[in-house]
């Protein structure tokens, strides 16, 4: 089990230095990070959990803010928060309520934050034993919709276009893509022609999830070989007897 923390903080305080303490104690291993964009941006193999011990400096790091929101809905990352009720706030505005995972406010208590970290990290164990589904779709609120259709079985992550979905295969390999047809400058079928294109994700598995059920959009993309085509307008618990029969018939062909 990877049990590594982000910490990140402005300074090595008092307070930094008893959490750090605390969760190596408890078999964490922690990498304290200042807020500053280029430094995160350019750690590799990042872990799964972030911390940030806030202050008032979170007034001056909107942009690390910001790219911590796109990092953690990209990649599937839980966010933790220890501050007073206003610097949270602050965080806040910038990322949105339902992409932190918990705050925990000031005056701390240590061992409730090791408490929830450890419950974190069997959360992130259980997640990474399910199968990884990316969900292409540029209707945010389509996304969280199949999100809550799936997220109970499948580890789900989100990307909101064609183009988006190829910059996160670059670097990230899930089990299998939900693709919408219609999306602006990158087409469902243009984004799967890229897919197939690239010898690094041709042979990840594509199903279309749409709106688009007429004949003439169905049989255009049959070339492409997609391993179906899902309705939107199907009832939830189709769509995921769809998924499960293909994951149960993918298994007995690698078996």
């Amino acid at each position: 089990m990877d049990k590594r923390i982000l910490l990140i903080s402005d300074a090595q305080s008092f307070m930094v230095d008893a959490i750090t303490n605390n969760l190596k104690n408890a078999d964490f291993e922690v990498i304290f990070q200042k807020p500053v964009l280029n430094e995160i941006s350019r750690m590799g193999n990042r872990p799964a959990l972030i911390l940030i011990y806030l202050g008032a400096y979170v007034e001056e790091i909107s942009e690390v803010l910001v790219y911590l929101k796109d990092l953690i809905l990209e990649e599937e990352k839980k966010l933790f928060l220890v501050g007073s009720e206003e610097e949270i706030r602050t965080v806040k505005q910038s990322i949105p309520e339902q992409a932190i995972t918990g705050v925990l406010n000031r005056p701390l208590n240590v061992k409730d934050l090791v408490e929830r970290m450890n419950k974190a990290m069997e959360i992130i164990e259980s997640e990474q034993e399910k199968k990884h589904i990316l969900v292409v779709d540029d209707d945010p609120v389509m996304l969280r919709t199949i999100k809550g259709w799936l997220s109970a079985r499948y580890q789900v992550t989100m990307v909101n276009s064609g183009m988006n979905a190829i910059t996160y295969l670059a670097k990230n390999r899930p089990d299998l893509i939900l693709l919408d047809y219609e999306m602006p400058v990158c087409s469902g079928p243009q984004a799967l022609e890229m897919i197939r294109s690239e010898s690094a994700t041709s042979s990840i598995p594509v199903m279309f999830l749409t709106a688009k059920g007429d004949r003439e959009s169905v049989t255009s993309v049959l070339a492409l070989k997609p391993e179906g085509y899902l309705l939107k307008t199907m009832a939830p618990a189709d769509i995921l007897a769809s998924l499960d029969k293909f994951f149960a018939e993918h298994k007995k062909k690698i078996i």
